[in-house]
Protein backbone atom coordinates (compact mmCIF):
# COMPACT_ATOMS: atom_id res chain seq x y z
CA UNK A 1 0.00 0.00 0.00
CA UNK A 2 1.32 3.45 -0.92
CA UNK A 3 2.25 5.79 1.93
CA UNK A 4 -0.23 8.47 0.87
CA UNK A 5 -3.01 5.85 0.92
CA UNK A 6 -2.11 5.00 4.51
CA UNK A 7 -2.08 8.68 5.45
CA UNK A 8 -5.52 9.24 3.91
CA UNK A 9 -6.96 6.15 5.63
CA UNK A 10 -5.54 7.23 9.00
CA UNK A 11 -6.82 10.79 8.68
CA UNK A 12 -10.22 9.49 7.61
CA UNK A 13 -10.31 7.17 10.63
CA UNK A 14 -9.41 10.04 12.96
CA UNK A 15 -12.20 12.21 11.56
CA UNK A 16 -14.70 9.34 11.81
CA UNK A 17 -13.80 8.65 15.45
CA UNK A 18 -14.16 12.33 16.31
CA UNK A 19 -17.53 12.45 14.55
CA UNK A 20 -18.89 9.61 16.70
CA UNK A 21 -17.71 11.60 19.75
CA UNK A 22 -14.97 9.27 20.91
CA UNK A 23 -12.65 11.10 23.35
CA UNK A 24 -10.00 13.04 21.47
CA UNK A 25 -7.10 11.29 23.20
CA UNK A 26 -8.47 7.85 22.26
CA UNK A 27 -9.19 8.99 18.70
CA UNK A 28 -5.63 10.22 18.24
CA UNK A 29 -4.02 7.17 19.84
CA UNK A 30 -6.19 4.61 18.05
CA UNK A 31 -5.91 6.14 14.58
CA UNK A 32 -2.17 6.73 15.02
CA UNK A 33 -1.62 3.15 16.18
CA UNK A 34 -3.55 1.68 13.23
CA UNK A 35 -1.67 3.99 10.87
CA UNK A 36 1.68 2.76 12.24
CA UNK A 37 0.55 -0.86 11.85
CA UNK A 38 -0.49 -0.30 8.22
CA UNK A 39 2.76 1.53 7.55
CA UNK A 40 5.36 -0.66 9.27
CA UNK A 41 3.61 -3.77 10.58
CA UNK A 42 2.58 -5.01 14.02
CA UNK A 43 6.06 -5.33 15.53
CA UNK A 44 7.01 -1.72 14.83
CA UNK A 45 3.61 -0.38 15.92
CA UNK A 46 3.61 -2.38 19.18
CA UNK A 47 7.12 -1.16 20.01
CA UNK A 48 6.09 2.43 19.31
CA UNK A 49 2.91 2.12 21.35
CA UNK A 50 5.00 0.78 24.21
CA UNK A 51 7.67 3.47 24.12
CA UNK A 52 5.89 6.69 23.07
CA UNK A 53 3.61 7.08 26.15
CA UNK A 54 6.62 6.89 28.46
CA UNK A 55 8.92 8.99 26.30
CA UNK A 56 6.36 11.79 25.87
CA UNK A 57 5.38 12.02 29.53
CA UNK A 58 8.70 11.26 31.26
CA UNK A 59 9.72 14.91 31.17
CA UNK A 60 10.57 16.64 34.42
CA UNK A 61 9.37 19.95 32.95
CA UNK A 62 5.84 18.55 32.64
CA UNK A 63 5.57 18.50 36.44
CA UNK A 64 4.90 22.23 36.15
CA UNK A 65 1.43 21.47 34.76
CA UNK A 66 -0.06 19.64 37.80
CA UNK A 67 1.56 22.21 40.11
CA UNK A 68 -0.02 25.13 38.27
CA UNK A 69 -3.37 23.32 38.22
CA UNK A 70 -3.12 22.61 41.96
CA UNK A 71 -2.23 26.25 42.63
CA UNK A 72 -5.36 27.33 40.75
CA UNK A 73 -7.56 24.87 42.66
CA UNK A 74 -6.29 26.20 45.99
CA UNK A 75 -6.83 29.78 44.77
CA UNK A 76 -10.45 29.04 43.80
CA UNK A 77 -11.25 27.62 47.24
CA UNK A 78 -9.46 30.51 48.98
CA UNK A 79 -12.09 32.89 47.52
CA UNK A 80 -9.43 34.94 45.77
CA UNK A 81 -11.64 35.54 42.73
CA UNK A 82 -14.55 36.98 44.74
CA UNK A 83 -12.24 39.30 46.68
CA UNK A 84 -10.50 40.54 43.52
CA UNK A 85 -13.88 41.10 41.86
CA UNK A 86 -15.09 43.18 44.81
CA UNK A 87 -12.01 45.43 44.68
CA UNK A 88 -12.19 45.78 40.88
CA UNK A 89 -15.91 46.57 41.07
CA UNK A 90 -15.30 49.38 43.56
CA UNK A 91 -12.72 51.14 41.41
CA UNK A 92 -14.54 50.58 38.10
CA UNK A 93 -18.04 51.44 39.36
CA UNK A 94 -18.04 54.98 37.95
CA UNK A 95 -16.63 54.00 34.54
CA UNK A 96 -19.04 53.42 31.63
CA UNK A 97 -20.09 49.78 31.87
CA UNK A 98 -18.38 49.62 35.25
CA UNK A 99 -19.42 46.10 36.22
CA UNK A 100 -18.29 44.76 32.85
CA UNK A 101 -14.93 46.51 33.22
CA UNK A 102 -14.60 45.07 36.74
CA UNK A 103 -15.35 41.59 35.40
CA UNK A 104 -12.55 41.82 32.84
CA UNK A 105 -10.18 43.10 35.53
CA UNK A 106 -11.18 40.26 37.87
CA UNK A 107 -10.61 37.67 35.13
CA UNK A 108 -7.20 39.13 34.36
CA UNK A 109 -6.25 39.17 38.04
CA UNK A 110 -7.50 35.67 38.76
CA UNK A 111 -5.79 34.35 35.60
CA UNK A 112 -2.51 35.36 37.23
CA UNK A 113 -3.01 32.66 39.86
CA UNK A 114 -5.27 30.06 38.22
CA UNK A 115 -3.61 29.13 34.89
CA UNK A 116 -6.92 27.80 33.56
CA UNK A 117 -9.42 29.50 31.25
CA UNK A 118 -12.28 27.18 32.13
CA UNK A 119 -11.62 27.59 35.85
CA UNK A 120 -11.42 31.37 35.53
CA UNK A 121 -14.59 31.61 33.44
CA UNK A 122 -16.62 29.28 35.67
CA UNK A 123 -15.54 31.03 38.89
CA UNK A 124 -16.09 34.60 37.70
CA UNK A 125 -19.36 33.63 35.99
CA UNK A 126 -20.90 32.71 39.34
CA UNK A 127 -19.83 36.06 40.77
CA UNK A 128 -20.49 38.50 37.96
CA UNK A 129 -23.13 37.42 35.42
CA UNK A 130 -26.24 37.94 37.55
CA UNK A 131 -24.86 41.16 39.03
CA UNK A 132 -24.31 42.53 35.52
CA UNK A 133 -27.79 41.46 34.48
CA UNK A 134 -29.24 43.13 37.58
CA UNK A 135 -27.46 46.41 36.75
CA UNK A 136 -28.84 46.51 33.19
CA UNK A 137 -26.55 44.38 31.07
CA UNK A 138 -28.43 42.18 28.57
CA UNK A 139 -27.80 38.49 29.22
CA UNK A 140 -25.85 38.11 25.98
CA UNK A 141 -23.46 40.94 26.85
CA UNK A 142 -23.01 39.83 30.47
CA UNK A 143 -22.22 36.22 29.58
CA UNK A 144 -20.19 37.20 26.51
CA UNK A 145 -17.91 39.40 28.63
CA UNK A 146 -17.21 36.59 31.11
CA UNK A 147 -16.65 34.06 28.32
CA UNK A 148 -14.18 36.19 26.36
CA UNK A 149 -12.38 37.48 29.47
CA UNK A 150 -12.14 33.92 30.77
CA UNK A 151 -9.87 33.04 27.85
CA UNK A 152 -7.19 35.22 29.45
CA UNK A 153 -6.40 32.21 31.64
CA UNK A 154 -4.49 30.52 28.80
CA UNK A 155 -2.42 33.62 28.03
CA UNK A 156 -1.62 35.45 31.26
CA UNK A 157 0.99 33.44 33.20
CA UNK A 158 1.03 30.99 34.83
CA UNK A 159 -0.55 29.19 31.86
CA UNK A 160 -0.58 25.43 31.37
CA UNK A 161 -0.97 25.96 27.60
CA UNK A 162 2.21 28.01 27.38
CA UNK A 163 4.08 25.45 29.49
CA UNK A 164 2.89 22.60 27.29
CA UNK A 165 3.88 24.49 24.14
CA UNK A 166 7.34 25.10 25.62
CA UNK A 167 7.73 21.37 26.28
CA UNK A 168 6.50 20.33 22.83
CA UNK A 169 8.62 22.92 20.98
CA UNK A 170 11.60 22.68 23.34
CA UNK A 171 11.50 26.39 24.02
CA UNK A 172 12.19 28.16 27.32
CA UNK A 173 9.27 27.93 29.75
CA UNK A 174 10.30 31.18 31.45
CA UNK A 175 10.50 33.02 28.12
CA UNK A 176 7.04 31.76 27.05
CA UNK A 177 5.45 32.82 30.32
CA UNK A 178 7.05 36.27 30.07
CA UNK A 179 5.90 36.61 26.45
CA UNK A 180 2.26 36.03 27.45
CA UNK A 181 2.02 39.04 29.78
CA UNK A 182 1.75 41.91 27.27
CA UNK A 183 -0.58 40.09 24.79
CA UNK A 184 -2.82 39.12 27.71
CA UNK A 185 -3.01 42.69 28.99
CA UNK A 186 -3.62 44.04 25.47
CA UNK A 187 -6.51 41.60 25.05
CA UNK A 188 -8.03 42.69 28.37
CA UNK A 189 -7.66 46.36 27.37
CA UNK A 190 -9.45 45.74 24.06
CA UNK A 191 -12.41 44.14 25.89
CA UNK A 192 -12.59 47.10 28.28
CA UNK A 193 -12.60 49.59 25.38
CA UNK A 194 -15.52 47.76 23.76
CA UNK A 195 -17.48 47.64 27.02
CA UNK A 196 -16.96 51.33 27.75
CA UNK A 197 -18.08 52.39 24.26
CA UNK A 198 -20.49 49.96 22.61
CA UNK A 199 -21.39 47.99 25.74
CA UNK A 200 -22.49 51.06 27.66
CA UNK A 201 -24.94 52.02 24.89
CA UNK A 202 -26.51 48.56 25.08
CA UNK A 203 -26.89 48.91 28.86
CA UNK A 204 -28.72 52.23 28.51
CA UNK A 205 -31.04 50.73 25.89
CA UNK A 206 -31.70 47.72 28.11
CA UNK A 207 -32.50 49.83 31.17
CA UNK A 208 -34.99 51.89 29.13
CA UNK A 209 -36.63 48.70 27.90
CA UNK A 210 -36.97 47.24 31.40
CA UNK A 211 -39.12 50.17 32.46
CA UNK A 212 -41.92 48.52 30.47
CA UNK A 213 -40.96 44.82 30.87
CA UNK A 214 -39.60 43.55 34.17
CA UNK A 215 -39.91 39.83 33.37
CA UNK A 216 -37.38 39.24 30.56
CA UNK A 217 -34.46 41.08 29.03
CA UNK A 218 -33.88 41.94 25.37
CA UNK A 219 -32.43 38.45 24.76
CA UNK A 220 -35.62 36.79 25.99
CA UNK A 221 -33.91 35.47 29.12
CA UNK A 222 -36.07 35.55 32.29
CA UNK A 223 -35.09 37.96 35.07
CA UNK A 224 -35.78 35.61 37.95
CA UNK A 225 -34.96 35.30 41.62
CA UNK A 226 -31.22 34.94 41.00
CA UNK A 227 -31.07 38.36 39.32
CA UNK A 228 -33.15 39.90 42.11
CA UNK A 229 -30.80 38.43 44.72
CA UNK A 230 -27.83 39.83 42.78
CA UNK A 231 -29.51 43.26 42.84
CA UNK A 232 -29.70 43.09 46.63
CA UNK A 233 -26.02 42.09 46.76
CA UNK A 234 -25.13 45.14 44.69
CA UNK A 235 -26.91 47.38 47.19
CA UNK A 236 -24.80 45.90 49.99
CA UNK A 237 -21.45 46.41 48.25
CA UNK A 238 -18.62 48.13 50.11
CA UNK A 239 -18.91 51.91 49.91
CA UNK A 240 -15.47 52.89 51.22
CA UNK A 241 -11.90 51.69 50.88
CA UNK A 242 -11.71 50.24 54.39
CA UNK A 243 -14.53 47.78 53.76
CA UNK A 244 -12.89 46.28 50.64
CA UNK A 245 -11.43 42.74 50.86
CA UNK A 246 -7.91 43.91 50.02
CA UNK A 247 -6.49 40.56 51.07
CA UNK A 248 -7.65 39.05 47.76
CA UNK A 249 -5.55 41.49 45.77
CA UNK A 250 -2.63 40.98 48.15
CA UNK A 251 -2.89 37.22 47.68
CA UNK A 252 -2.79 37.57 43.87
CA UNK A 253 0.30 39.77 44.09
CA UNK A 254 2.02 37.37 46.51
CA UNK A 255 1.41 34.29 44.36
CA UNK A 256 2.37 36.08 41.15
CA UNK A 257 5.59 37.44 42.69
CA UNK A 258 6.50 34.07 44.17
CA UNK A 259 6.04 32.25 40.86
CA UNK A 260 7.23 34.81 38.32
CA UNK A 261 9.61 36.76 40.54
CA UNK A 262 11.24 33.62 41.87
CA UNK A 263 11.64 32.26 38.35
CA UNK A 264 13.12 35.38 36.77
CA UNK A 265 15.34 36.28 39.72
CA UNK A 266 16.97 32.87 39.54
CA UNK A 267 15.89 31.86 43.04
CA UNK A 268 13.80 28.99 41.64
CA UNK A 269 13.81 27.03 38.44
CA UNK A 270 10.59 27.01 36.41
CA UNK A 271 9.54 23.70 37.96
CA UNK A 272 10.41 24.77 41.49
CA UNK A 273 8.51 28.04 41.11
CA UNK A 274 5.32 26.14 40.23
CA UNK A 275 5.68 23.93 43.31
CA UNK A 276 6.41 26.90 45.60
CA UNK A 277 3.44 28.73 44.06
CA UNK A 278 1.15 25.79 44.89
CA UNK A 279 2.52 25.73 48.45
CA UNK A 280 1.91 29.49 48.77
CA UNK A 281 -1.68 29.07 47.55
CA UNK A 282 -2.17 26.28 50.12
CA UNK A 283 -0.97 28.55 52.94
CA UNK A 284 -3.38 31.26 51.74
CA UNK A 285 -6.21 28.69 51.65
CA UNK A 286 -5.48 27.65 55.25
CA UNK A 287 -5.42 31.30 56.38
CA UNK A 288 -8.73 32.03 54.63
CA UNK A 289 -10.43 28.90 56.02
CA UNK A 290 -8.92 29.00 59.52
CA UNK A 291 -12.16 30.19 61.13
CA UNK A 292 -14.15 27.38 59.47
CA UNK A 293 -12.29 24.65 61.32
CA UNK A 294 -9.99 21.79 60.38
CA UNK A 295 -12.79 19.84 58.71
CA UNK A 296 -13.43 22.59 56.16
CA UNK A 297 -9.71 23.01 55.52
CA UNK A 298 -9.28 19.28 54.99
CA UNK A 299 -12.32 19.14 52.68
CA UNK A 300 -11.03 22.02 50.57
CA UNK A 301 -7.58 20.42 50.43
CA UNK A 302 -8.97 17.02 49.43
CA UNK A 303 -11.28 18.47 46.76
CA UNK A 304 -8.39 20.47 45.31
CA UNK A 305 -6.25 17.34 45.05
CA UNK A 306 -9.07 15.37 43.39
CA UNK A 307 -9.80 18.12 40.85
CA UNK A 308 -6.09 18.45 40.11
CA UNK A 309 -5.75 14.72 39.56
CA UNK A 310 -8.72 14.73 37.20
CA UNK A 311 -7.44 17.69 35.15
CA UNK A 312 -3.87 16.39 35.07
CA UNK A 313 -5.01 12.96 33.91
CA UNK A 314 -6.94 14.54 31.05
CA UNK A 315 -3.92 16.62 29.97
CA UNK A 316 -1.50 13.68 30.04
CA UNK A 317 -3.99 11.39 28.31
CA UNK A 318 -4.18 13.88 25.45
CA UNK A 319 -0.37 14.17 25.38
CA UNK A 320 -0.05 10.39 25.02
CA UNK A 321 -2.69 10.19 22.27
CA UNK A 322 -1.18 13.06 20.33
CA UNK A 323 2.30 11.56 20.79
CA UNK A 324 1.20 8.35 19.10
CA UNK A 325 -0.43 10.24 16.24
CA UNK A 326 2.63 12.49 15.87
CA UNK A 327 4.84 9.40 15.73
CA UNK A 328 2.74 8.18 12.80
CA UNK A 329 3.06 11.54 11.03
CA UNK A 330 6.84 11.52 11.46
CA UNK A 331 7.18 7.89 10.39
CA UNK A 332 5.08 8.54 7.29
CA UNK A 333 7.19 11.60 6.50
CA UNK A 334 4.16 13.88 6.62
CA UNK A 335 5.82 16.51 8.80
CA UNK A 336 8.91 16.78 6.60
CA UNK A 337 6.90 16.72 3.36
CA UNK A 338 4.50 19.42 4.52
CA UNK A 339 7.41 21.60 5.70
CA UNK A 340 9.21 21.29 2.38
CA UNK A 341 6.05 21.89 0.35
CA UNK A 342 5.01 24.97 2.34
CA UNK A 343 8.47 26.57 2.40
CA UNK A 344 8.77 26.11 -1.39
CA UNK A 345 5.53 27.98 -2.11
CA UNK A 346 6.10 31.16 -4.16
CA UNK A 347 4.42 33.30 -1.50
CA UNK A 348 5.56 35.82 1.06
CA UNK A 349 6.51 34.03 4.33
CA UNK A 350 4.19 36.33 6.31
CA UNK A 351 1.27 35.34 4.10
CA UNK A 352 2.09 31.63 4.43
CA UNK A 353 2.30 31.91 8.21
CA UNK A 354 -0.94 33.90 8.37
CA UNK A 355 -2.83 31.24 6.39
CA UNK A 356 -1.46 28.42 8.55
CA UNK A 357 -2.35 30.20 11.78
CA UNK A 358 -5.83 31.14 10.59
CA UNK A 359 -6.49 27.44 9.95
CA UNK A 360 -6.45 27.00 13.76
CA UNK A 361 -9.72 28.94 14.11
CA UNK A 362 -11.95 26.44 12.23
CA UNK A 363 -10.12 23.62 14.04
CA UNK A 364 -11.10 25.29 17.30
CA UNK A 365 -14.75 25.12 16.25
CA UNK A 366 -14.71 21.33 16.39
CA UNK A 367 -11.72 20.11 18.45
CA UNK A 368 -10.82 20.49 22.11
CA UNK A 369 -8.24 23.23 22.68
CA UNK A 370 -5.49 21.12 24.23
CA UNK A 371 -5.76 18.68 21.34
CA UNK A 372 -5.29 21.49 18.80
CA UNK A 373 -2.15 22.60 20.60
CA UNK A 374 -0.51 19.17 20.66
CA UNK A 375 -1.45 18.57 17.02
CA UNK A 376 -0.48 22.00 15.70
CA UNK A 377 2.96 22.36 17.28
CA UNK A 378 4.68 19.40 15.53
CA UNK A 379 3.38 20.65 12.17
CA UNK A 380 3.68 24.43 12.50
CA UNK A 381 6.89 24.77 14.51
CA UNK A 382 9.24 23.28 11.85
CA UNK A 383 7.60 25.39 9.14
CA UNK A 384 7.79 28.61 11.18
CA UNK A 385 11.45 28.15 12.13
CA UNK A 386 12.31 27.21 8.54
CA UNK A 387 10.68 30.45 7.36
CA UNK A 388 12.64 32.43 9.93
CA UNK A 389 9.96 33.11 12.55
CA UNK A 390 10.70 33.10 16.27
CA UNK A 391 9.48 30.06 18.22
CA UNK A 392 8.39 32.15 21.23
CA UNK A 393 6.30 34.45 19.01
CA UNK A 394 4.77 31.41 17.30
CA UNK A 395 3.73 29.96 20.66
CA UNK A 396 1.88 33.14 21.62
CA UNK A 397 0.13 33.26 18.23
CA UNK A 398 -0.96 29.61 18.45
CA UNK A 399 -2.26 30.02 22.00
CA UNK A 400 -4.01 33.28 21.07
CA UNK A 401 -5.87 31.63 18.19
CA UNK A 402 -6.70 28.60 20.32
CA UNK A 403 -8.05 31.11 22.86
CA UNK A 404 -10.38 32.46 20.14
CA UNK A 405 -11.46 28.92 19.26
CA UNK A 406 -12.49 28.32 22.89
CA UNK A 407 -15.45 30.69 22.44
CA UNK A 408 -16.20 30.14 18.75
CA UNK A 409 -19.32 28.14 17.74
CA UNK A 410 -20.27 25.35 17.45
CA UNK A 411 -18.02 23.81 20.15
CA UNK A 412 -16.67 26.83 22.08
CA UNK A 413 -16.22 24.96 25.35
CA UNK A 414 -16.08 28.09 27.53
CA UNK A 415 -19.41 29.35 26.21
CA UNK A 416 -21.09 26.12 27.31
CA UNK A 417 -19.45 26.43 30.73
CA UNK A 418 -20.85 29.95 31.07
CA UNK A 419 -24.28 28.84 29.85
CA UNK A 420 -24.32 26.09 32.48
CA UNK A 421 -23.19 28.22 35.41
CA UNK A 422 -25.39 31.23 34.58
CA UNK A 423 -28.40 29.19 33.38
CA UNK A 424 -28.89 30.99 30.09
CA UNK A 425 -29.11 29.50 26.62
CA UNK A 426 -25.82 28.75 24.88
CA UNK A 427 -26.96 30.70 21.81
CA UNK A 428 -27.35 33.77 24.03
CA UNK A 429 -23.73 33.43 25.13
CA UNK A 430 -22.53 33.01 21.53
CA UNK A 431 -24.49 36.13 20.56
CA UNK A 432 -22.68 38.17 23.20
CA UNK A 433 -19.25 36.79 22.36
CA UNK A 434 -19.25 37.60 18.65
CA UNK A 435 -18.63 41.39 18.81
CA UNK A 436 -15.92 40.87 21.43
CA UNK A 437 -14.30 38.31 19.12
CA UNK A 438 -13.78 41.14 16.63
CA UNK A 439 -11.67 42.94 19.25
CA UNK A 440 -9.71 39.73 19.84
CA UNK A 441 -9.00 39.35 16.12
CA UNK A 442 -7.77 42.95 15.93
CA UNK A 443 -5.36 42.33 18.81
CA UNK A 444 -4.20 39.11 17.13
CA UNK A 445 -3.53 41.00 13.89
CA UNK A 446 -1.44 43.58 15.77
CA UNK A 447 0.57 40.85 17.51
CA UNK A 448 1.13 39.13 14.17
CA UNK A 449 2.28 42.25 12.35
CA UNK A 450 4.42 43.59 15.22
CA UNK A 451 6.28 40.60 16.76
CA UNK A 452 8.33 42.99 18.90
CA UNK A 453 5.33 43.45 21.21
CA UNK A 454 5.37 39.75 22.10
CA UNK A 455 9.16 39.44 22.24
CA UNK A 456 9.84 42.57 24.31
CA UNK A 457 9.80 40.96 27.78
CA UNK A 458 11.64 37.79 26.70
CA UNK A 459 14.34 40.01 25.16
CA UNK A 460 14.84 41.69 28.55
CA UNK A 461 15.44 38.24 30.06
CA UNK A 462 18.16 37.57 27.54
Amino acid sequence: MEIYHVVLITLGLLIALLCIRMPVALSLGLSGGIGLMLLRGTDYSSNTLGSVPFADTASFTLTIIPMFILMGMFAVRANIASNVFAVANYFARRAPGGLGVATVMACAGFSAVSGSSIGTAATVSRLAVNQMRASGFPSSLATGIVAIAGTLGVMIPPSTFLVLYAVLARESVAALLAAGIIPGLLSALSYIIYIMIAGQRRVRTELARRETNQDTDSDGEPLGAAVEEARRELEQKATNLRELPWRGLVHVVIIFLVVMGGMYSGIFTSTESAAVGALTALVILIIEKRRSGLRQIFTAFKDSLLDTAQSTSMVFFIIIGSGIFSAFLVTAGVTQSVTEWVTDLPLNPMLIMALLLLALIPLGMFLESMSILVLAVPLLYPIATELGFDGIWLGIMIVKLIEIGMVTPPVGIITFVIAGTSRVRSETVFKGVMPLLVMDLLVTAVLFLVPGITLFLPSLMN
